[in-house]
């Protein structure tokens, strides 16, 4: 017994095969996009029934940072007041030093100028 297939039904089974295949990889294809999309509906409205819509989560998010550059805003302000740079507190403490030295430089020629007329 001999089977005989010509090159172009051969042609034609192998077209149609690769037709087969490609509308069976599409079909899967096809059903698994709709299950992650359903898969994602779910999640989102889960996320909707805890924090409301994206909007109103968008919104509050907005409120906070706006809450955030106030209060940073506020310490920019009040930086001034209560801290000192360390350039000045070394010039203030070098003019400090400088004072107490004249004076101890007038009490010791004071006392110099007290011990020769004595």
């Amino acid at each position: 017994m001999e089977i005989t297939v010509e090159f172009w039904q051969l042609i034609g089974i192998a077209g149609g095969v690769l037709t087969a295949f490609i509308s069976v990889i599409f079909a899967a294809g096809k059903l698994f996009l709709s299950q992650l999309e359903r898969r994602l509906d779910g999640r989102f409205k889960s996320l909707d029934s805890r924090f409301g819509t994206l909007e109103q989560a968008f919104a509050s998010d907005a409120k906070e940072w706006q809450r955030i550059e106030r209060e940073i805003l506020l310490m920019k302000a009040d930086m001034p007041v209560q801290y000192v740079r360390r350039d000045d507190y070394i010039r203030n403490q070098t003019i400090i030093e400088a004072k107490i030295d004249g004076l101890a430089v007038r009490i010791e020629n004071a006392l110099l100028k007290g011990n020769q007329h004595g």
